[in-house]
């Protein structure tokens, strides 16, 4: 039975990881509990003051500084970027265009443009053999 009560909860980290936040910029109750799925479903559709100045100004998680910078998170420590970064330092950086950060974007662009070609590739091959 406990089980089945660990699945309707969870950690802090993976709410914070679904709610796209920055885990310790987040209130003190909300790290030291757990999260039901209801209130994560709760959070997502009418979400605190807290949670609504996070999302929009961070610190964000490396995945969303990634995501914001068009680039990838492996791409973000090339650059040197370990730290979660505010939505303003994300803009700076636009601003700013370093080298690195044109160059991974680049890449990332060469990625999703292979990634479309494979799929293509693929589905010509399945529909030509049906």
């Amino acid at each position: 039975m406990s089980s089945h009560q660990t699945a309707q909860t969870m950690k802090p980290a993976t709410a914070a990881k679904k709610l796209g936040v920055y885990l310790p910029a987040t209130p003190a109750a909300f790290q030291e509990g757990v999260v039901s799925r209801a209130e994560l479903t709760e959070l997502q559709a009418n979400p605190p003051e807290w949670l609504r100045e996070l999302q929009a100004n961070g610190p964000h998680p490396r995945p969303v500084v990634a995501a914001k910078l068009g680039v990838s998170i492996a791409g973000l420590a090339r650059g040197g970027v370990t730290e979660p970064l505010t939505t303003e330092q994300i803009e700076e950086l636009k601003r700013e265009l370093p080298e690195w950060l044109a160059k991974e974007r680049a890449t990332q662009a060469e990625v999703r443009k292979e990634t479309v070609r494979l799929k293509n590739l693929k589905r010509e091959k399945e529909s030509g053999q049906g």
